[in-house]
């Protein structure tokens, strides 16, 4: 059937919506953010309690791996604005209505336990951060496609794993076992989200080929994190990816690529007219961008190569 309208398609994918919501629920895990954060390191901060002022030397974390948090947290922190976008795709009813609900409910403990651990532990400067939360959340975040249920079902296919990358490589490069593991537990809610996604948007291909092709399209070529209006975060991801956090080398092996593998978007058949535009228009598209992750790791090998060279490596 060519020309799905949204109301059809959300009417023919809701049983996998149920099928979907129904394996979450049985294969995810219970767990308590309190029970990662290190509360016998805390201690009163300047302010009312007339407590000890921050000072970067009580951080046992690097100021990439600082950076990197505060990046992360901040991204989490803009849930009522992501909650917004997919309840306006999904709408309130049935098993969508219920998998918004769930859904938004485990992603908004991640924002509370990074940021418990963060001033526990006092890895960055409370002040600032909460200064920072205040001007990231009150832009609020809005995406640049169409807010439907094809976009944001693909948005969120490729993001969700790409977070799930971004705080597991973030935890191992703080060099603190409790801060790697507290991300380790938050990349697991991050990567069942994910397979959420990404089996829904599979299951969208077979029914609306042409149509979901484009949506993928569509996110691809213009993909941005969800934390791309923080103050700073063009500098502040260079930095994240000379440290090899998060690059373009690892948005095309191990977000892009291996999604788009799973949906077999390169050897599906059944695609006509800007269907198949949209695939043409990825595999170039694929292409560009894995010669741009080559130039960029030259570029950052030679960069590391000069500084090990002046003893600074």
């Amino acid at each position: 059937m060519a020309g799905w309208t949204q109301t059809q398609l959300l009417h023919e994918l809701e049983p996998v919506v149920e099928v979907e919501l129904e394996r979450h629920l049985k294969v995810a895990k219970e767990w308590m953010p309190h029970e990662y954060i290190p509360w016998t390191e805390g201690r009163n901060f300047d302010g009312v309690l007339d407590g000890m002022p921050w000072d970067v030397t009580q951080s046992k974390l690097s100021e990439t791996a600082r950076t990197a948090l505060v990046v992360n947290l901040l991204t989490e922190d803009n849930l009522p604005s992501y909650h917004r976008e997919i309840y306006e795709s999904f709408g309130a009813d049935g098993a969508w209505g219920t998998w918004v609900g769930r859904w938004t409910a485990e992603e908004g403990r991640h924002g509370m336990a990074i940021r418990d651990y963060l001033l526990t532990t006092r890895a960055v400067d409370p002040v600032a951060l909460e200064r920072e939360r205040m001007v990231h959340m009150t832009q609020g975040f809005e995406s640049s496609f169409d807010v439907d249920m094809l976009h944001t079902v693909a948005y969120v296919s490729f993001q969700e794993l790409a977070t799930r990358i971004s705080h597991r490589n973030t935890g191992k490069f703080s060099a603190d076992p409790f801060c790697d593991q507290l991300l380790a537990r938050i990349a697991v809610d991050e990567n069942l989200h994910m397979v959420f996604y990404r089996n829904l948007m599979e299951k969208a291909l077979e029914l609306a080929p042409d149509e979901t092709m484009k949506a993928i399209w569509d996110v691809v070529s213009d993909f941005q994190m969800p934390g791309s209006t923080i103050e700073g975060f063009t500098r502040r991801s260079v930095q994240i990816a000379m440290a090899g956090i998060y690059d373009l080398r690892i948005h095309h092996d191990e977000v892009l690529m291996p999604v788009l593998r799973k949906w077999k978007v390169f050897e599906r058949e059944g695609l006509s007219g800007e269907g198949e535009k949209a695939r043409q228009q990825l595999a170039e598209f694929m292409q560009g961008l894995d010669r741009n992750a080559q130039r960029f790791e030259d570029k950052r090998a030679a960069y590391r190569a000069r500084q090990a060279a002046r003893g600074q490596g």
